[in-house]
């Protein structure tokens, strides 16, 4: 008779088993660091979306200050960057630029914009 012995197969088996416990935990490092790159990716479509309708607002309202965008809403800003988080807070300097920007993502990660830079986190800002 041709075929395997069950002592072979559960070897086989046990072999898949060790090869699949390094491979689990490698792979979730991969997934964290996907998940934070698309946040990224996010948060500066949003900021990009922020800043358009800023510069669009200051255009058409010139003598008003700068830094007044009543007018400017996350719903807005949420709308033009097609984003599936939440835009949780959004401020502007003097000079009509934005200064710092909150996003939270639809992935548990949040990014945070200040100073020119952004950062992303597993935890609420």
């Amino acid at each position: 008779k041709k075929g395997f012995t069950l002592v072979e197969i559960i070897v086989v088996l046990v072999i898949l088993a060790i090869l699949a416990a390094f491979l689990v935990p490698a792979l979730t490092g991969y997934i964290d660091k996907a998940n934070q790159k698309a946040v990224l990716a996010e948060g500066r479509s949003a900021l990009m979306a922020a800043q358009t309708l800023s510069s669009e607002w200051y255009g058409a309202n010139a003598a008003a200050p700068a830094n007044d965008l009543t007018d400017v809403t996350a719903g807005d800003i949420k709308t033009l960057s097609e984003v599936p988080g939440t835009i949780t807070a959004v401020t502007y300097s003097a000079a009509g630029k934005v200064s710092t920007l909150e996003y939270d993502s639809a992935s548990d990660y949040y990014a945070h914009y200040s100073g020119g830079a952004f950062t992303v986190d597993k935890t609420a800002p």
